[in-house]
């Protein structure tokens, strides 16, 4: 069945600078990826250029832009993309505003990125809503999303 046809398997996460001298001569490929997936440690995958692949990485891993992933059979190196998605963005005008906005985002559950000065959380059904209650003035954007952290039973 091709249900069950298995798949090479990456188990490690190396950095792009730092490729063992055995992955050096590894052909390269790529996948983009928004941040809830990159936070799966079991998961099936096909790269841009249609490899099929699966990871069986450390439980808590979160797969960061840049990150590479090997395969052995083929021999190859997989570079991890963040896939820009709809982000709500609030840039606070003192650090007082930014921690009371970045509380009612947290209150509400949301996973929150902090950039450049900006709270940024993801572009969720409700979420303008909220920050529309709470008077956070936002704009809509589309980026890559990568929270300062993921919490226990936080995230899908």
């Amino acid at each position: 069945m091709a249900f069950f046809r298995s798949v090479p398997i990456a188990e490690a996460v190396f950095s792009r600078e730092r490729l063992p001298a055995g992955l050096a001569g590894h052909a390269h490929d790529s996948i983009a990826l928004p941040w809830q997936e990159r936070a799966k440690s079991r998961a099936r995958w096909t790269t841009a250029g249609g490899v099929e692949f699966g990871t069986m990485l450390t439980p808590g891993t979160v797969l960061k832009d840049g990150d590479c992933l090997a395969l052995e059979n083929p021999p190859l190196v997989i570079v991890v993309c963040e896939e820009p998605e709809p982000v709500l963005v609030a840039t606070p005008g003192s650090p007082e505003q930014a921690a009371l906005w970045a509380y009612q985002i947290g209150n509400s559950h949301q996973p929150l990125m902090l950039d450049a000065g900006a709270l940024v959380c993801l572009d969720v059904k409700g979420m303008d809503e909220v920050l529309a209650f709470h008077a956070i003035p936002f704009e809509r954007a589309v980026r890559p999303f990568t929270p300062v952290s993921v919490g226990p039973g936080h995230h899908g």
